[in-house]
């Protein structure tokens, strides 16, 4: 059932947020400005905003089988009907209701986790889940740009199609609902989730450290080049290990929270080391000396440890009834967050420098410190919802 979920959103993601990558292929055959053309290669991401809620009222009432098999299929379904049109709004359209239909998966393949697996299990299984991205975008990495070249844009929409086509019709004949006696299933909490100021805390920590996760992620390799003076490509590689890094670690931490029974607590911890690597990054950048590049390897890696934690407590909060509709506004909330965060930093880095938006995520990060709901947090093992 993991593998299923996994391979909805890996799969997806290529036409999601895998565009970017054939860029200046899709520039070339809309014949589109760069600004226009990044937004044609960004719409998916308008659809997913607006979706990713819903999907989950909807999983909570019909099931996950449902939702993968006809969210994902539908997304298929219009990245081949980009092909059919020349428009360039008819195009970002179509990918916007790709992105809304394929976010089913975001959602979905987190209520596997929480439906097929026991609270002590829960970490591993939602580290792998968390992996599905890495793994689609490393697969659009590879696959893309080569059937790009080789067969145009509409090679690339013709494979992001029959990916997702495959994963949906997968999804839709072997998923299946757990045992009505599944162990750690629990019972969702009386009356509405968000009565736990919990669960409003553990949005707010995974809003306040996607700051410095975005920063990082999006400007990086930039920053290697202009201030290191790096070589494009190499910059990118690193970045690259850097994301297979992330993978490993998002993995580990699952284990560790497994086996202490807690969410929350190994999340403070890990905010304490992205406190201490984003300072020394701060002031690697601001100086211009070489510490500045270790750790921005090494913030890749920890801004993104913690990811799974917080979305796994926030599932765990909500129990079973609600976790779709709590898992889909976790996610929006990041999406939201993101959205601000990346023009905001590029103009902070633009008229200050890239230290500066290395310090406005470490500020974030320092105030999520207090935010987050470690104090009192009783280990998974022992509750349904695992945080308090």
């Amino acid at each position: 059932m993991l593998a299923l979920g996994v391979n909805a959103h890996a799969s997806v993601t290529l036409g999601l947020f895998g565009l970017p990558l054939v860029m200046p292929d899709l520039q070339r055959f809309f014949d589109l400005s760069l600004p226009v053309a990044g937004i044609v290669a960004n719409a998916p991401a308008i659809g997913v905003l607006f979706a990713l809620v819903p999907w989950g009222v909807l999983a909570d009432r019909h099931g996950e089988r449902l939702v993968l098999g006809v969210g994902v299929g539908l997304a298929a379904v219009f990245f081949g009907a980009v092909t059919l049109v020349s428009g360039v709004w008819a195009v970002v359209a179509l990918l916007a209701l790709a992105g809304a239909a394929g976010s089913a998966a975001m959602v979905g393949g987190g209520r596997i986790v929480l439906r097929w697996f026991r609270p002590p299990e829960r970490g591993v299984a939602m580290g792998l889940r968390q992996v599905s991205y890495t793994l689609g975008m490393a697969m659009a990495a590879f696959v893309l740009p080569p059937v790009s070249r080789a067969h145009g844009i509409p090679g690339v929409l013709g494979v992001c199609a029959a990916v997702s086509l495959v994963a949906a019709v997968l999804a839709a004949l072997f998923l299946a609902e757990p045992p009505h006696d599944a162990p750690g299933s629990g019972a969702a909490p009386a009356g509405s989730p968000y009565r736990q100021p919990a669960l409003w805390r553990v949005h707010a920590t995974s809003a306040l450290q996607a700051v410095p996760q975005i920063v990082v992620s999006t400007y990086g390799v930039a920053c290697l080049v202009h201030v290191y003076g790096w070589d494009g490509v190499q910059a990118g590689r690193l970045f690259g290990v850097a994301a297979v890094g992330g993978a490993a670690v998002r993995i580990a931490v699952g284990r560790w929270s497994d086996r202490t029974g807690l969410r929350m607590a190994p999340l403070r911890l890990l905010t304490f080391g992205s406190l201490v690597v984003l300072t020394l990054l701060l002031l690697g950048t601001f100086t211009g000396s070489w510490p500045g590049t270790v750790m921005l390897a090494l913030a890749a890696v920890i801004t993104v440890a913690g990811n799974g934690l917080a979305y796994l407590a926030a599932g765990e909060l909500a129990g079973p009834g609600a976790a779709g509709r709590v898992l889909g506004t976790h996610n929006t909330i990041q999406n939201v967050v993101a959205l601000a965060v990346t023009p905001l930093a590029g103009l902070l880095i633009t008229h200050a420098g890239y230290w500066a938006g290395f310090a406005a995520g470490l500020v974030c990060a320092l105030v999520s410190v207090p935010v987050i709901p470690a104090r009192g947090e009783r280990g998974a093992h022992t509750t349904p919802t695992g945080v308090t």
